[in-house]
């Protein structure tokens, strides 16, 4: 190439530079986005019977007998990772962190018109740990066996493998799996409460049950369920018990949790252990902050002395990722990603992220600064270190990859994942069984043939380097417990940006294509792309009030239509189905569920909002446009 060719070369790759950067800066920031994205990997990873709504469409039903061999009903529930086995622990973590995010970041996810979404998740998972929990002293806590299931790579509607299921019970104690599904169930049943009081009792009576079970038959679930091991070997129990014993306080106000907490904080960890990882493993950092809310509201009484030494180490780990810590800090990579271990590492950034973001909300509401040995901070530097790692996950890195599959121009296309590596069984009906699997799916070098949104892989090395393999499953592989933290972190940061997604219809996949690379992208794939009315348009949901008549709960909604386009829109059609009570701000046309803006509206200038209520007893309608000029 000559030296005007060189030239020319350089000035072209400059402007792909930075037209790539600009695009990657608009993506990395559309949190309403990579939200929308997060629930899809929780219905890609359902197991059991799939409800009609199902919008994964690659998926199909599995695991309809599970628990039938051992008299009991274990359908449902969530598969763990890559895998098909049902692990209890991480599946009761990733529920604790969908309810905490619901509890805490409720506006955010109203105002979003996503806490339907969040709910259905939740209760994917705790539908099944009531099955699970049959007797007060009962828990099943694990569904299909690790090592025959990672032998095979087949389909969850193939299976062949082994379904045996485990329990728990006075004789085979598991005081970290009870505890952690006790606090799963607690901060749950809060998260259910405004919406549906009677399963929300449900839930805090399952609760209360396993904790009393987790406390007073004490032991490692792993060494009750040895299957267990080599998968998600657990560190210790007191972390769990002071988890679900600080859920229940909060779920119910009842000071006997809160000197539980109290009188174990010395002899179970709570106030002599500094962490630097918050994990579905490792919860004492989150022991900590919860509690910190408690003092920080100026409800610790006869316990503020103890509450202040669990909020000093809840300080430890809040300063540690800032780097504040006298020394004593995380390790991130070159590009700023927090970095714990090799395998899975972004579960532990996801984790921490939104654990932060919530510590900064508590000490915002208080008025409070955070203390660190190097000097006191303003919580506004938490919620930016986990805005850093949120925009890391999203595409803000040497890479220029988003690790959440299906959001922005470039992600994982060979994740580690039985089910989005083998074609759909409505494409290739004929089973895939266990071997074959590995020689016709798992090696092929092409990308794979479903996109699994919304799955958070393990990430990059501490180099912020990523192999984008199937094999390479430390780094490939999405989980449970990765993801679940992305719901509370990416509803809070699209609150604080101020960009709602997701519409009134919760519609997938929002104008994110393939890369150009993957051929393999067909029509028969589950796509959505916005229409040209529906992108100039919005629909943001809220709801307003309730109230009891009788014995059914009502709701008020009320629903903002914005023009986001530069022109006036007039004439607006707009279709509303699902729709059993009065509403009022919009006229009837005279045809079947139709309805336009009044006389005195007949145009929304560029930017402009228009807003309706209505009144129903059961979920939202769902809005859509007709037409408009």
């Amino acid at each position: 190439m000559g030296k005007f060719g060189g030239s020319l070369f350089r000035v072209s790759l400059l402007l792909t530079v930075i037209l790539g950067a600009a695009t990657a800066a608009a993506e990395y920031y559309n949190y309403a986005n990579a939200l929308d994205k997060t629930f899809l990997f929780f219905e890609a990873q359902r197991s059991g019977k799939l409800p009609a709504a199902q919008r994964v469409k690659w998926r199909s039903h599995s695991g309809l007998k599970d628990g039938l061999a051992q008299g009991v009903s274990l359908e449902g529930g969530y598969y763990d990772a890559g895998d098909h086995v049902k692990f209890g622990l991480p599946m009761a973590f990733a529920v604790t962190m969908l309810s905490w995010a619901a509890v805490d970041n409720r506006k955010e996810l109203s105002s979003s018109n996503q806490m339907q979404q969040t709910l259905w998740s939740i209760r994917w998972g705790t539908d099944y740990f009531i099955k699970a929990h049959p007797q007060p002293n009962v828990l099943w806590g694990q569904v299909g066996d690790g090592e025959s299931d990672h032998y095979c790579w087949e389909r969850a509607e193939d299976m062949t493998t082994s379904r045996t299921a485990y329990k728990l019970d006075q004789y085979h104690p598991g005081s970290d799996l009870a505890g952690e599904t006790a606090a799963a169930l607690a901060a749950a049943s809060l998260a259910f409460k405004p919406f549906n009081s009677s399963y929300s009792s449900l839930l805090l009576t399952h609760a209360k049950e396993l904790f009393s079970f987790a406390d007073k038959y004490r032991g490692l679930y792993t060494d009750s369920i040895p299957n267990a091991k080599p998968f998600y070997m657990s560190s210790g129990y007191s972390d769990e018990l002071l988890w679900a014993a600080a859920w229940l306080h909060r779920a119910t106000g009842d000071q006997y949790y809160l000197k539980y907490v109290v009188d174990n904080a010395g002899y179970m960890g709570g106030t002599g252990w500094g962490m630097k990882e918050f994990s579905w493993d490792n919860k004492y950092a989150g022991v900590q902050i919860l509690l910190s809310k408690v003092l920080l509201e100026g409800k610790g009484g006869a316990y503020t002395s103890t509450l202040k030494q669990y909020q000093m180490k809840g300080d430890y780990f809040a300063c540690a990722c800032l780097k504040k810590n006298g020394g004593y800090n995380i390790q991130t990579t070159p590009g700023g990603l927090m970095y714990v271990r090799e395998w899975n590492n972004l579960q532990y950034a996801s984790a921490a992220a939104f654990l932060l973001a919530v510590y900064s909300d508590y000490l915002s509401a208080a008025n409070a600064k955070l203390n660190c040995p190097d000097g006191s901070v303003q919580p506004q530097a938490l919620l930016d270190f986990a805005t850093s790692q949120a925009d890391y996950i999203l595409g803000k890195n040497r890479q220029g990859m988003s690790y959440l599959v299906g959001y922005g121009p470039k992600y994982p296309i060979r994740v580690h994942h039985r089910g989005a590596s083998i074609a759909s069984i409505f494409t290739q009906r004929s089973s895939v069984n266990c071997v074959q699997g590995f020689d016709s799916w798992y090696k092929r070098s092409q990308a794979d043939p479903n996109v699994i949104y919304g799955a958070l892989v393990g990430g990059p090395d501490q180099n912020d380097y990523y192999s984008d393999e199937r094999s390479n499953y430390e780094q490939s592989e999405p989980t449970l417990s990765g993801t679940a933290p992305l719901v509370g972190l990416f509803a809070k940061l699209s609150g604080k940006s101020g960009s709602y997604g997701g519409g009134g219809s919760y519609k997938p996949y929002q104008q994110t294509k393939p890369p150009a690379s993957s051929s393999y992208y067909k029509a028969t794939q589950s796509t959505y792309t916005p229409k040209q009315s529906e992108a100039a348009i919005e629909f943001l949901h809220s709801i307003t009030t309730n109230w009891m008549a009788g014995n059914k709960r009502y709701y008020r909604h009320k629903v903002i239509i914005k023009n986001n386009s530069q022109k006036p829109i007039s004439d607006l059609k707009l279709k509303i189905e699902d729709l059993s009570g009065p509403i009022w701000g919009l006229d009837t046309t005279g045809q079947k569920n139709t309805y336009q803006l009044p006389q005195w509206q007949k145009v929304l200038k560029a930017g402009q909002a228009y807003d309706f209520v209505y009144v129903q007893g059961g979920p939202q309608a769902k809005v859509t446009v007709l037409s408009y000029h």
